[in-house]
């Protein structure tokens, strides 16, 4: 995920060579909490389960083994596809660049590993629109 122009001053200068380090040296180009390809098409139910190609197997949202589903081309119903691309996650603090605090993660496991501070920040903006309604235009609606 590309960098916002008013955070780029946050990141260190070789962000990039860091980032490629984690996602394709460390991770070898999988997802490291559930092990999806990068840059691949993965066909998925759309719970976390999803076929995993090169081992024509299904994986879980973990991405371990399952047993018991058949392979996509035996479902009645075409399956959900998603392009996989992964991003290096921090803990929202660009300063802290151990290797420890980074993780190649793919957009699921981005947004599963961030919920709580989305919904933080959902609830601010909410917080905020309701105060400027008090100020500005009286009740809020």
């Amino acid at each position: 995920m590309p960098i916002r122009s008013q955070h780029r001053w946050l990141y260190p200068i070789d962000w990039e060579l860091i980032s490629r380090a984690i996602r394709f040296t460390r991770a070898k180009g999988r997802c490291e909490q559930c092990a999806r390809p990068h840059g691949q098409t993965v066909q998925h139910l759309g719970d976390g389960r999803w076929w995993d190609d090169e081992y024509e197997s299904w994986r879980d949202g973990r991405g371990k083994k399952m047993r018991g589903l058949p392979s996509p081309a035996q479902f009645n119903e075409p399956l959900k596809c998603t392009r996989v691309y992964l991003a290096t996650h921090l803990d929202h603090n660009p300063g802290n660049n151990d290797f420890r605090n980074l993780k190649a993660l793919c957009q699921r496991c981005h947004i599963l590993n961030d919920a709580v501070e989305h919904r933080y920040h959902h609830w601010m903006t909410y917080r905020r629109r309701k105060a400027l309604g008090d100020l500005f235009e009286g009740r809020y609606f």
